[in-house]
């Protein structure tokens, strides 16, 4: 049951991140690389294509949702630190979620900004590790296109790159005929904490309840 309750929490997100990228860079992803991104997003968490192309339709029709993508920061129990994106056509509403959740499980929202020294945004692309790869040799060929760090963890390759550079590194590796599984934009954070057990309990019920949100698209936090 498990699997059907992360669905029914993700496949409504990921809807809004593809209605939301057809609305502003209209419903042809050939022409659109933030819905590119979206739908090649929405697939790999194997999102049925009659849900995609009912986002994209959704996004031209007269009635489409007018989205508006918000950021809050906050404190949570034992210090933890998080950043939650949000998109939704209520910020009144979404604010007052949010900060409810913070509020009830011990922490508190914190001036949007303060912790953004905390966290470096970065574009992060994976995809699957092709025969012959060679880290080095793909880490000097694509650190013009703004290739910071590789990972390789199995037969999964991740690459890291300054979140200015994500256009630029999408199109370098579309060229190199990599098929990139997944590609977003996250925070890492720049002094990762080590909790507890007990402590990532209380920690742990913060951040699904944020999860849980509908609004909320994604949550970042320090743990390390």
């Amino acid at each position: 049951m498990k699997r059907w309750g992360n669905m029914s929490r993700i496949f409504p997100k990921l809807a809004k991140a593809v209605q939301i990228a057809a609305k502003e860079g209209g419903p042809d992803p050939d022409m659109n690389a933030a819905l590119r991104v979206a739908i090649q997003n929405a697939k790999a968490q194997n999102m049925p294509k009659s849900n995609i192309e009912a986002a994209i339709k959704r996004a031209s029709g007269k009635d489409a949702e007018d989205f508006q993508e918000v950021l809050y920061e906050g404190k949570g129990p034992h210090g933890v630190l998080v950043v939650v994106e949000c998109a939704t056509d209520n910020t009144t509403r979404t604010v007052a979620n949010v900060k409810s959740y913070f509020n009830k499980l011990g922490g508190s929202l914190v001036q949007t900004g303060s912790l953004d020294y905390m966290f470096d945004r970065k574009a992060v692309f994976e995809f699957t590790t092709p025969e012959g790869f060679d880290p080095e040799e793909f880490e000097l060929e694509m650190i013009d296109h703004g290739l910071q760090t590789v990972e390789v963890d199995d037969d999964t390759v991740y690459a890291y790159a300054n979140y200015t550079d994500f256009g630029t590194m999408s199109t370098a590796l579309a060229e190199m005929k990599i098929e990139v599984i997944k590609s977003d934009l996250q925070r890492l954070p720049t002094s990762p904490v080590d909790y507890t057990d007990e402590q990532m309990e209380e920690i742990e019920k913060l951040i699904d309840k944020l999860e849980d949100d509908d609004d909320v698209q994604a949550v970042f936090n320090n743990i390390a």
